[in-house]
């Protein structure tokens, strides 16, 4: 038993109360090297006899990357308090591990144990309960439609034409308002916005003016007319909160540009010496990513963050909107965001706080901050074995159970897993325009813990390489739109609106192998238990999958004609054809 690469420690994802009663606590160990591990528990202030007075819950094995394995169990603490130490065994050891460190007697209760203090209901980290069922869809709203010719800008060109960084199409907000029958027939029931409010680029992520929606894209009346029409039809609607930086047009930097040290707002920003200019292409203030027009605010300076929140709170307040995707999230201090949650949940306590990072965001995510980020680590896995064939089925089920791992499950239940963005290739594009791939990464996506999202236009076929490829004009010429995918996307979607398992429930994989394209996973809960295939070579193959004894019907979805097929599993397994390219999905006959 390797000791050093055992690991645990109290809160965060390894220790956290998933509600009012559970407290679930997790423990890792090297790969396959523990046999048996078992959390002994109880109230510390008790008066106990020995460890066979304590209550005892053996760990189960979750998730295995690759080099560790995730050990869980559900813990109810009778009192609230909860005091803990772990067994652990292997085929020829055990040991004990508590805070003190590893010993191989028992120890004795509670002393040196590890503790979860107390339950306290507002340190629960509750996520809002709609997003668990939500299908986002992201619009980048002057590239969805035009739906009013008078807003148009000056130099607005026919719709459909070349993406460029600095050219624009005439989308707007009646655009959206004109083809809500599509989202709503596609399945969608929330909408995620890039950047809405008044600047000078078509991304808008340079904002001028907070308050104001981009005369381009229409009005604040409009959108709020937008918004209720969204509510009406069940669509909830997400903005772009770009509170990292603002644009080179914003009044209070056009004040420090024209007065510079004299200027009431030069500690808006952070200046490292006037005047401000670039030298050797380096701003001499700070940027996102060394832009200079787009400057970084101070969220630290108290009348920034006064701004700031009164913009977070009048747009959920006077238009309803359900809630912030919030820009460069990563690079703004945390005390900000806690003071924003606080802003936020006071006006809407259901409104969902979305951080975008490209990375790993435990920290944002302990209930005082964020409710998910944008799960840009599960998108490079998805990437690398649907898309560019860069791993295999063991190092595609290692990487998802290592996302799985980092995080409590009520913030896995509501991460935002995107295939592709404004900020990515389109998922297409990444495929090699190879549609059963697309078809293959979309199916495990709309199946799997989290909340999806479709970037627009993914659904009809749109390609594109990076920005500006990727921001291309939506297709509403349905000679042009591909059929097919459409309704692949809506049988989908239908089918995880349909099945709680397939939202909520319990996931595990079943199959994923060294040098095989073949992986199979399960989503379970009390309604139902489902079996997903998928096949990503180009052979047709037969698996063997180790699940207990149990009669399983083929669900098609897209009018495929195994659908109805019946399989029985038996004491060697279930034993399933899939054809190359191709999946297969199995739900338990009750």
């Amino acid at each position: 038993m390797l000791l050093e690469a055992i690991y645990h420690r109290p809160k965060q994802n390894w220790a956290y109360a998933y509600d009012h009663k559970t407290i679930h606590v997790r423990i890792r160990t090297k790969k396959n090297d523990v046999n048996r591990v078992t959390v002994y528990y109880g109230d510390k202030f008790n008066s106990w006899e020995g460890i066979e007075k304590t209550i005892s819950v053996p760990m189960t094995r979750l998730y295995q990357d690759e080099l560790f394995d995730y050990w869980q169990a559900e813990t109810i603490p009778p009192f609230r308090r909860l005091a803990y130490a772990f067994k652990l065994e292997d085929a020829h050891d055990s040991v004990w591990m508590t805070e003190r460190g590893f010993q191989r007697e028992t120890p004795e209760p509670t002393k040196s144990w590890f503790e979860y203090p107390f339950l306290n209901p507002a340190d629960i980290f509750a996520p809002p309960a709609w997003v668990k069922d939500a299908v986002f869809y992201q619009i980048f709203p002057e590239r969805f439609a035009n739906g009013d010719a008078s807003n148009d800008p000056e130099e607005v060109l026919p719709w459909g034409g070349d993406p460029k960084p600095d050219n624009y199409f005439g989308g707007d907000l009646q655009g959206v308002l004109n083809h809500l029958d599509h989202l709503e027939q596609l399945g969608v029931t929330a909408i995620y916005f890039t950047p809405i409010f008044e600047a000078t680029t078509n991304h808008k992520y340079d904002t001028k003016n907070y308050m104001k929606v981009d005369p381009h894209f229409g009005t604040n009346e409009k959108l709020k007319e937008l918004v209720q029409v969204c509510h009406d039809r069940g669509i909830r609607v997400l903005l772009d909160a770009v509170f990292n930086h603002c644009g080179h047009t914003f009044p209070p930097f056009v004040d420090v540009l024209e007065k510079g040290e004299q200027s009431a707002y030069k500690d808006w920003f952070h200046v490292r010496q006037f005047p401000l200019e670039v030298i050797d292409d380096v701003p001499t203030f700070d940027t996102f990513a060394f832009t200079p027009m787009m400057p970084k605010l101070n969220t630290e300076h108290p009348e920034v963050k006064t701004y700031l929140l009164d913009v977070a709170r009048y747009w959920i307040e006077e238009v309803g909107i359900d809630g912030w995707r919030l820009d460069v999230a990563n690079e703004v201090d945390h005390q900000f965001w806690r003071e924003f949650r606080q802003t936020v949940k006071a006006v809407n306590p259901d409104a969902y706080i979305l951080g975008e990072m490209f990375h790993e965001g435990m920290m944002w995510l302990q209930g005082d901050q964020f409710d998910a980020v944008m799960n840009y680590p599960f998108t490079y896995a998805m990437h690398d074995f649907f898309a560019s064939e860069l791993i295999d089925g063991l190092g595609f089920a290692q990487a998802i159970q290592h996302q799985l791992a980092s995080y409590p499950l009520q913030a896995n239940e509501v991460m935002f897993n995107l295939l592709d963005s404004h900020d990515t290739p389109r998922l297409l594009t990444l495929c090699g325009n190879d549609k059963r791939k697309m078809k293959l990464a979309a199916l495990f996506q709309l199946t799997f813990l989290g909340t999806p999202c479709i970037y627009y236009g993914d659904e009809v076929g749109l390609d594109g390489e990076h920005d500006p490829g990727c921001r291309k004009c939506m297709e509403w010429d349905e000679k042009r739109q591909d059929a097919g995918l459409l309704h692949y996307y809506r049988s989908m979607i239908a089918l995880r609106h349909a099945h709680s398992a397939l939202r909520t429930g319990s996931f595990r994989f079943v199959h994923a192998e060294e040098n095989d394209r073949v992986i199979a996973y399960e989503r379970a809960d009390a309604n139902g238990r489902w079996l997903f295939v998928l096949n990503g070579s180009e052979q047709s193959r037969t698996v063997i999958l180790q699940i207990c004894e149990g009669v399983w019907q083929s669900v098609s979805i897209d009018d495929r004609p195994d659908s109805g097929e019946i399989l029985a599993g038996n004491n060697r397994g279930l034993q399933v054809e899939v054809e190359g390219m191709g999946w297969r999905i199995l739900k338990l006959k009750q």
